[in-house]
């Protein structure tokens, strides 16, 4: 597991940035807060290291009362999103509950970070979308059999279907994680940070940006390029 600092957001969508060189880069903008500590978890008392951190206000009429337990107990307002974010001790140690999480304490531009969100749902999908099969052939009396996956398995051995074999199903809708992107701007006063490339799901999606877990060698020499 990734235990270098990060941060929950939304996405608001992709634009365009300058470089100094004049060349134009692809960016996702990432709206990251204000990022509120609710709660902290520790290994003495909870046996692992962690932020909860809180997004978006919420009305209180529209907070159960469990979770307005919590809020009433860190001293802060009720929040729309409440998330877990495991991070390192000293990491968690810099902060207290209450306190507002500032990005460029977390971030640095320049250096490479990991997103993670859940892709769009495109709902129950057949082999040729979800997969790229390439279908049945059209001749040699093919009927009504163009769209279909084919075989998938004998009768004698194995005598069932394998697990994990290419079928029709639900696409999307699945946690995926881009590695190596580079934050090219913080901007502080926006709660805003903006990476380079694209990123999963829709405008409006929540968002876990941490460092980056496995920075090839190459780009490690280069952070600051």
């Amino acid at each position: 597991m990734n235990t270098q600092p990060g941060i929950y957001g939304r996405k608001l969508g992709m634009t365009q940035v300058f470089t100094p060189d004049g060349t134009v880069q692809r960016v996702t903008v990432i709206e990251a807060g204000p990022a509120t500590v609710v709660a902290k978890r520790t290994k003495e008392k909870d046996g692992y290291s962690a932020l909860v951190i809180g997004l978006e206000e919420r009305a209180p009429k529209h907070t159960t009362k469990p979770l307005a337990g919590i809020y009433k107990k860190a001293n802060v307002p009720p929040k729309r999103v409440l998330r877990e974010l495991r991070t390192s001790e000293e990491f968690v140690a810099k902060y207290e509950v209450g306190q507002v999480m500032k990005l460029d304490d977390i971030f640095q531009p320049g250096q490479l970070v990991d997103a993670r969100s859940k892709t769009r749902g495109r709902g129950f999908t057949g082999v040729m979308r979800r997969w790229s099969f390439a279908g049945g052939v059209g001749s040699h009396g093919t009927h009504e059999y163009f769209r279909h996956g084919g075989s998938i398995g004998n009768r004698s051995y194995p005598g069932r279907v394998r697990k994990g074999l290419r079928m029709a199903g639900q696409m999307g809708n699945e946690k995926a994680t881009i590695m190596n992107l580079r934050v090219v701007d913080i901007l502080p006063e926006d709660n805003a940070i903006v990476v380079s490339g694209s990123i999963p799901g829709a405008d409006g999606g929540l968002v876990i940006v941490k460092h980056s877990a496995k920075v090839p060698s190459f780009a490690a020499e280069h952070a600051d390029g």
